[in-house]
């Protein structure tokens, strides 16, 4: 890239990260602002809490593929500038919620805005850094905010409970946003439009109502059980309309998911690893936020800050591994973090149960380093369907925050003694679909 345009570039990198960390913040920055919810509430049942979560994850899921596609449609600057402007607007409806009914519902609105900002965040990238060498090193960063969102989440949940109020977790993103659109209108080129691309609205239906059924049937079981008729009838739901995704897929002209891509092997690596890494991680950090505040009693501030060397951890390590991935490929980072994980998970599970904070802090370091996948799989995705940007940042996040969805809602009917040992296998099956990958890309 010539010397000229470097600081521009950096500007425009400086808008859509912005923008990218106000979507992985919120998928954990709730986390510990959970019991105080419910005490404000009067609704303190872990199924309502989990919807808290999973209502912004199931609607930021369900979304990504059509707005990626609807980004090549009507240009990414734009719907990412709207992606922004909805989340911010659904963010103070969240700090202004006076029920749970309210603030799950603005939490949707919220999943919806992100599905709009994140695959144009990364068509962004793409056409800003054209040369391959410096995509790469942008992508970096991209991945590596995408840890450090992820891991400042509980520590700035913790913070804000034990210093303020809950509702300041969604304050904290009207600033955030008003400075990224500002950066974007300033920095950031619009990448050419392809206004013969067409809405799948019959597969974002069935796709949506597929993943709600299935969340909500896992959410169901932690506290009806796995044979209730609730249980049944939402799985069972959620089953039937996935197979009328598929079965819609395969006629349309113009899919929200183009099956024929999941044929190509990377692609179908990385999306699968992207699905498995979110399942983990997000059920993980459900599970220790809850963990901590009732099994140790800790307040939400103690919660937040034993959580701070995981935390760290990830965030650094996301950094670290665009550099790794551009020296050595994407498998070795994919595989380190994913055995990482493993073995986390598996210290999780076998922890005493009283507050050993030593041993905790030592697992948690441990886990931590499991993000060293993050920026790697998206390299990969990337990478595996050279043309279309949008099309493989949707397909790959849809995975990842599906994933994290399903997380939530299964790992968090277990809970740590026997989630942890569900994670550890997810973690098992990301390191053998690392190997399965090809190394050249």
């Amino acid at each position: 890239m010539p010397t000229e345009t470097r600081a521009p570039a950096k500007l425009a990198l400086t808008a859509v990260c912005l923008g990218f960390v106000m979507i992985t913040l919120d998928a954990t920055i709730v986390n510990l602002a959970l019991p105080a919810i419910g005490a404000d509430f009067g609704e303190p049942s872990t199924a309502a809490l989990q919807w808290v979560v999973d209502a912004y994850t199931v609607t930021l899921a369900a979304f990504l593929l059509t707005w990626g596609a609807a980004g090549d449609r009507w240009g990414s600057r734009r719907v990412f500038e709207a992606g922004v402007a909805v989340f911010v607007l659904a963010s103070i409806g969240c700090a202004l919620a006076g029920d749970t009914a309210w603030l799950i519902t603005a939490r949707a609105v919220q999943g919806a805005g992100a599905a709009a900002l994140l695959p144009s965040s990364l068509a962004l990238i793409v056409h800003q850094f054209p040369d391959a060498r410096e995509r790469a090193r942008a992508l970096g960063v991209w991945g590596g905010m995408s840890g450090v969102g992820l891991a400042a989440g509980p520590m700035l949940g913790g913070l804000a409970v034990g210093l303020a109020d809950w509702r300041l977790v969604f304050a904290v993103n009207i600033p955030v946003g008003v400075v990224a659109i500002v950066l974007t209108r300033r920095a950031v080129a619009e990448p050419p439009r392809h206004a013969a691309t067409r809405l799948d609205l019959a597969g974002q239906v069935t796709g949506t109502a597929s993943l709600a059924g299935l969340v909500a049937g896992f959410i169901e079981s932690g506290h009806a059980g796995w044979l209730a008729p609730g249980t049944l009838a939402l799985m069972a739901g959620g089953v039937v309309a996935g197979a009328v995704f598929v079965a819609v897929e395969k006629r349309v002209g113009e899919p929200v998911l183009p099956l024929g891509i999941l044929k190509i092997r990377n692609f179908a690596v990385a999306t699968g690893i992207g699905g498995l890494f979110n399942f983990c991680l997000y059920g993980t950090l459900f599970c220790l936020a809850l963990y901590l505040q009732r099994a140790w009693s800790l307040g939400a501030l103690a919660a937040g800050l034993a959580l701070v060397p995981l935390t760290l951890v990830v965030g650094l390590n996301a950094f670290f591994s665009g550099r790794l991935t551009g020296r050595s490929g994407p498998r070795v980072p994919m595989v380190a973090g994913a055995l990482a994980g493993l073995a986390g998970s598996v210290g999780f599970a076998l922890l005493p149960a009283d507050r050993a904070l030593v041993p905790f802090v030592v697992v948690s370091v441990v886990f931590g380093c499991c993000s060293l996948a993050m920026p790697a799989m998206t390299s990969l995705a990337m990478n595996s369907l050279p043309g279309k940007a949008g099309l493989a940042a949707g397909v790959l996040n849809a995975s990842r925050q599906t994933g994290g969805a399903i997380g939530v809602a299964l790992v968090g009917a277990l809970l740590p003694a026997t989630g942890m040992w569900l994670v550890a296998g997810g973690y098992a099956l990301v390191a053998g679909l690392a190997f399965a990958g090809r190394q050249s890309s």
